[in-house]
């Protein structure tokens, strides 16, 4: 396969950016891969691994020659990286993001940039509760989708150029506005990551009651809420509070229906637990159908895990 950059400067060195490496190194998709993480442990252990071909020492020198340069921070701290990278920016350059908000980065982001380069925000919704350098993997982003969110104004080839990119990684693309992506995320995402946060919390302080009893006897449907609750803390702090509006309003019709169904319980209308639980079950045949899950027993883990 052809290269599609020259060169790519990944900033910030964690999940998404170390699988990002390793799926290129596997295709020969670049030329060059510069990387770049804020604390020098990080920097450290990715030059360790060896799927950069070069680190820098700041965000600035990273970028310098770039033709691709992505932003895999948490989407708090884009503000901050675009103003560091701003100046050292190579003309023509596209600069992405690989953040799990797209409203609240473009807002931070695009002041900062030059106007000879090109934004093009992205989200590949793929991932994995290990964050790290050593988390990464170059299958993760089989299968799965990565949503684009350009302005009707950036060139198209600069575009099309980004997406054959994220094609050759194995990800299937859509493009999608902005404001629509951080409300179908909030939806598929955000506020079930929130919801399990939040069970994760009240089994603990049962836990205190019950004598670790809650962690001891575990379901697999809690232990799928803990799995979840061990994201990153730092970059699910920022998607809330960077997707506030969005996320609030699903939460709001997460309550409603949660009313709905304590009323049934209180009552003792299985008729509508039922038919509730049904039209459930059907989505989860439908995420099944789409190829974003599989039908195996136990998600298909291993029977002794």
């Amino acid at each position: 396969m052809s290269l599609i950059y020259d060169r790519v400067a990944l900033i910030g060195l964690g999940l998404i950016a170390s699988s990002m490496a390793h799926a290129i190194r596997r295709d020969n998709l670049v030329g060059e891969i510069v990387g770049y993480a804020r604390s020098e442990g990080t920097r450290k252990r990715a030059l360790e691994l060896g799927f950069c071909d070069r680190i820098s020492e700041t965000a600035a020198d990273a970028v310098k020659g770039a033709d691709l340069v992505v932003l895999c921070v948490p989407v708090g701290a884009m503000g901050e990286v675009s103003i560091e990278i701003s100046g050292s920016l190579s003309r023509g350059a596209t600069v992405t993001d690989v953040g799990s908000t797209k409203r609240s980065v473009i807002e931070a982001v695009s002041p900062n940039l030059p106007n000879y380069v090109h934004f093009i925000p992205a989200h590949p919704v793929a991932g994995t509760e290990q964050s790290g350098p050593d988390s990464g993997f170059a299958e993760l982003f089989e299968n799965r989708w990565c949503l684009l969110t350009p302005k009707s104004s950036v060139d198209i080839d600069k575009v099309n150029k980004l997406k054959s990119l994220w094609t050759s990684m194995g990800a299937n693309v859509e493009f999608m506005e902005p404001d629509h992506h951080d409300l179908v995320l909030a939806v598929t995402s955000h506020a079930p990551h929130l919801i399990a946060y939040t069970m994760v919390g009240v089994a603990d302080d049962i836990r205190r009651v019950t004598d670790s009893e809650v962690v001891k006897y575990s379901a697999a449907g809690f232990r799928d809420f803990t799995r979840i609750a061990a994201s990153d803390p730092t970059m699910w702090r920022d998607v809330f509070l960077t997707n506030k509006e969005a996320t609030l309003e699903v939460l709001g019709r997460f309550t409603e229906e949660l009313f709905a169904l304590q009323r049934a319980i209180r009552t003792g209308d299985g008729e509508h637990l039922h038919d509730y639980f049904t039209r459930t079950r059907e989505i989860r045949r439908g995420v099944i159908e789409a190829g974003q899950d599989t039908d195996a027993p136990n998600f298909g883990r291993n029977k002794k895990n």
